[in-house]
């Protein structure tokens, strides 16, 4: 049994929300510089060049790359030969979050109640998903997520009988309804599959992704391919002011599911696709 000291959580969570909030991924960065070389739209290809530059301006000033610097979510791994000590996980996570949000100068965009609407002034409580793996260490993925995309993702209950054609109808419907709402180039994360709330979060979860990485099963690699293709031709591109660059990657994750299910969520990110991971 390894004991990790809940503590030493606390300071790796402020950096990876400074970090997530500065510092564009590479290959965020790649797909977007691809993009604007490909870019057939003389708009479209100006406002790539600005996206671009925009996150190089926040590399260098270390300020934030969008004023929205989101909701904290986590997918933590935690090994089953791990034990905290010092306190709660849950606790130190939301005090990483706390002292990132404020030392970092970052955007506090959360309520404590939904109906009520009165800011925590903190950026807590995070929203946070365990799992439990093999083994002695402790993953956790930080991921920075803003409203205007969240608001433009969706759950649909559909029949088994809808099949795969029901569903790329419902992605591309999806992202045809959010056009320049959810600030494209996009990149649009699939949850095929498991009960409501699972397809919800695998759906989120395949956001995690590398762009230009494929699925492991060659079915959906196929199906993210055609589905990207599709997207595209859609026409939004970037910013929602047309082009052919509305998305820079299409991610699927697919979970068992009930014989009398079929349950398919699509949540969109945008082009900040602000994400960090550390292993304890």
């Amino acid at each position: 049994m390894r004991e990790i000291d809940v503590n030493e959580v606390i300071p790796k969570v402020r950096q990876m929300c400074m970090d997530a909030n500065y510092f564009l991924g590479d290959d965020v960065k790649s797909a977007l510089v691809n993009a604007e070389k490909n870019e057939e739209s003389p708009v479209g290809k100006g406002i790539l060049s600005d996206i671009i530059k925009n996150s190089e301006i926040a590399r260098d000033q270390q300020v934030p790359m969008c004023q929205d610097t989101g909701f904290a979510v986590f997918f933590v791994e935690i090994g089953q030969d791990v034990h905290f000590t010092g306190g709660s996980i849950t606790d130190a996570i939301n005090e990483g979050v706390r002292q990132g949000y404020a030392d970092g100068y970052l955007r506090k965009s959360i309520l404590g109640d939904p109906i009520q609407r009165v800011n925590t002034k903190d950026n807590t409580p995070a929203v946070i998903h365990y799992d439990i793996v093999p083994g002695n260490k402790v993953k956790i993925i930080f991921a920075a997520k803003g409203g205007g995309s969240e608001n433009m993702s969706e759950i649909r209950m559909m029949k088994p009988s809808d099949g795969v054609e029901g569903l790329k109808d419902f992605v591309l419907d999806r992202v045809r309804r959010s056009g320049g709402n959810p600030c494209p180039p996009i990149i649009v994360g699939i949850g095929v599959g498991g009960t409501f709330e699972k397809c919800a979060q695998i759906a989120k979860k395949s956001l995690l992704r590398e762009i230009g990485s494929k699925h492991p099963d060659p079915y959906y690699a196929a199906l993210e391919a055609e589905l990207l293709e599709k997207v595209n031709k859609i026409g939004i591109g970037p910013q929602g002011l047309g082009g052919r660059t509305t998305a820079l990657a299409v991610f699927i994750e697919a979970h068992p599911c009930h014989i009398a299910s079929f349950p398919v969520a699509v949540n969109i990110q945008c082009h900040a696709a602000r994400h960090k991971e550390v292993i304890i």
